[in-house]
C-alpha cells in the first residue's frame, strides 16, 4: 500500500470500531519522506511525502478503508532526558545539542535526545537534571503536541 500523507491523529478521528494496525518506527525515522515498513499485522507499507516533511507522532493515521486503520507509533530506545532549571540552561543545553545536529524532543516538560556516551559526558559538565532511560520520544521539537499512548518502563538515573 502506498501513503503519500497524513490523514489524521487517533486522538481527533473517528475510529468506529474499526480496527487499528499499528506501524512501528524508530526515532530518526519520524521526518523520513520515505521509508518501506510493515505493520504489526504484516502488511507492507510504502510512505512517500513527497510535497513535506511529515513529522509523524504518535498516533498519526496514514491509511483508512472501511475496515480498518493504520497509525504510527515510536519504540522506545535509550535517551537522555534533560529538565533544565532556568532558560539559561535550557539554551546552553540546547546549543551542545545542537552543536552535534542530532534531533530533539520534548514532552512532559522535560527534553529527550537519542543516548550517545560522548554527549552525555559532556552534559555532565552542566549543572542540571538529567538522566538515562529507555523511552520513547512521542514529538519532535517542532512538531504539535500529540497526548501520550504508551506507559514507560521503570528506567534507572545516573548522577
Amino acid at each position: 500500500m502506498l501513503v503519500k500523507e497524513k490523514i489524521g491523529n487517533l486522538e481527533l478521528f473517528a475510529v468506529n470500531n474499526r480496527n487499528i494496525d499499528y506501524v512501528l518506527l524508530d526515532w530518526y525515522e519520524t521526518n523520513k519522506r520515505i521509508l518501506h515498513k510493515k505493520t504489526l499485522l504484516g502488511r507492507e507499507i510504502s510512505m512517500k511525502f513527497l510535497n513535506e516533511n511529515p513529522q509523524l507522532g504518535v498516533g498519526d493515521i496514514i491509511y483508512e478503508d472501511d475496515f480498518g486503520l493504520v497509525a504510527v507509533d515510536i519504540k522506545e530506545c535509550e535517551a537522555i532526558v534533560i529538565r533544565p532549571r532556568s532558560m539559561y540552561e535550557m539554551a546552553s543545553v540546547c546549543y551542545e545539542i545542537g552543536n552535534k545536529h542530532l534531533p530533539l524532543f520534548y514532552q512532559d516538560e522535560e527534553i529527550l535526545v537519542a543516548y550517545e556516551a560522548p554527549l552525555f559526558k559532556l552534559l555532565s559538565n552542566y549543572n542540571t537534571a538529567k538522566e538515562k532511560i529507555n523511552k520513547a520520544a512521542k514529538n519532535h521539537c517542532n512538531a504539535p503536541w500529540k497526548k501520550q499512548y504508551r506507559v514507560f518502563k521503570d528506567h534507572e538515573t545516573y548522577n
